[in-house]
């Protein structure tokens, strides 16, 4: 066993690793001159927003995916662990990690607070007091605590900052001991650029390492007193476990997660904003949970990227991307077409999204693990001797795709 974990999952966190690791070279597939580098996506910006969202969705994972507690205010820790790493950046030090120490400590309290009122309720009910926890939150952000959050405009870094920690020369950006986040080497091989981005990889590093934890909350006598939970929690009552402590636990911990998101965030864009509160925030990480396959441990991560990339770069295809790829079509036809895809593209790329959220829904329950699940299990009725690997391992495709 390696860092209490058994084989297979030692195998999956290093698979895991070196997916995280290579990422550079995973969304940089096309040349740089060819028609298809409008879906590249290896640059910083949406590299690192992967990173975070998977944090941020690793930890709604643990609440929804566990225990079958849904919850509609998630992004209301994202908010204040944001506020709370800027204020750390303006009161002490631009470094790192006081600022993600407290976010993560301010996030967990607010998460105890909100998650002891709303677990009084189970089901819709709990829904829609995290729901209206979260609305209430953006509102007294937004106007009525403005003093804390600088209301609209939101709070950002000024030279004018007092940072008590740090000398008067210091840089007006985040930084790891001052190493700059916005740092970046740029490899040129074949064609292809590789952006290698000191901030991205930070963010990758402590994405590891919250994937590393969930796993072994998935695999603890916790995890499984949390299944019983999004089992039967009744059943579970009768049998003298007081469930009480355990869901609030996971709410906690939940907001914890998100918390060390909007940190993130704050440290590759130092602006905290009431938006990053607002209720549709918190209904994208239960998309990202979905649709990757909630329960599972790497489908919020797909879910999140799946999303990051379909934001970024399908914002990205305008009319006249459209028109240089159907170019080729006679005028009428390449109109119609450029109209029906701009639909879809652009402004509108949440079309795209509710028809493929829509599609996982219906046809892939599971998330995309499931669909995962179901092209491993076609390769391997393809292979030879499958029937004896299939008697001796009936289940590894489950765990795999976990």
């Amino acid at each position: 066993m390696i860092l209490g974990l058994n084989r297979r999952d030692t195998r999956f966190l290093i698979i895991v690793i070196l997916l995280t690791l290579f990422t550079p070279f995973l969304m940089q597939p096309f040349s740089e001159g060819s028609a298809l580098a409008q879906f590249n996506g290896g640059y910083p910006d949406l590299m690192a927003k992967v990173a975070i969202f998977g944090i941020f969705a690793m930890g709604f994972n643990i609440l929804f995916g566990l225990t079958g507690y849904l919850s509609f205010g998630h992004a209301a820790f994202l908010g204040v662990g944001s506020y709370s790493a800027v204020w750390m950046f303006k009161l002490l030090t631009l470094n790192v990690f006081p600022a993600l120490i407290f976010a993560v400590i301010i996030s967990g309290l607010f998460a105890l607070i909100i998650g002891y009122i709303s677990l009084q309720r189970s089901g819709i009910y709990f829904s829609i007091l995290t729901l209206a926890m979260a609305e209430m939150s953006y509102r007294l952000a937004y106007s009525v605590l403005t003093p804390i959050t600088n209301g609209e405009t939101g709070l950002q870094i000024r030279a004018t900052d007092p940072r008590i920690f740090d000398s008067a020369t210091s840089s007006g950006s985040p930084n790891l001991f001052g190493l700059e986040l916005s740092s970046s080497f740029k490899w040129e091989v074949l064609n292809h650029v590789f952006t290698f981005n000191v901030g991205f990889y930070f963010c990758a590093f402590v994405a590891i390492i919250m994937f590393y934890l969930t796993l072994r909350i998935f695999r603890s006598p916790f995890g499984l007193i949390l299944r019983a939970v999004k089992s039967n929690q009744t059943r579970l009552n009768y049998t003298g476990h007081n469930t009480r402590p355990y869901t609030l636990a996971a709410f906690v911990i939940s907001g914890l997660y998100a918390g060390l998101a909007g940190g993130l965030l704050a440290l590759m864009d130092p602006l905290a904003g009431a938006e990053r509160m607002v209720w549709t925030a918190s209904g994208e990480v239960v998309i990202m949970t979905i649709l990757g396959g909630a329960g599972t441990l790497l489908g919020p991560v797909l879910g999140a990227g799946a999303i990051k990339y379909l934001e970024i770069i399908f914002a990205k295809i305008n009319e006249n991307v459209l028109h240089g790829w159907f170019g080729f079509l006679p005028d009428g036809l390449e109109d119609f077409i450029v109209f029906i895809l701009s639909r879809f593209t652009g402004e509108g790329w949440h079309l795209t999204l509710g028809l493929m959220f829509m599609g996982i829904i219906i046809f892939l329950p599971g998330g995309l693990v499931q669909g995962g699940q179901r092209i491993a299990a076609k390769f391997r009725r393809k292979a030879p001797n499958d029937d004896d690997d299939s008697e001796h391992h009936p289940k590894s495709t489950s765990h795999v795709a976990e």
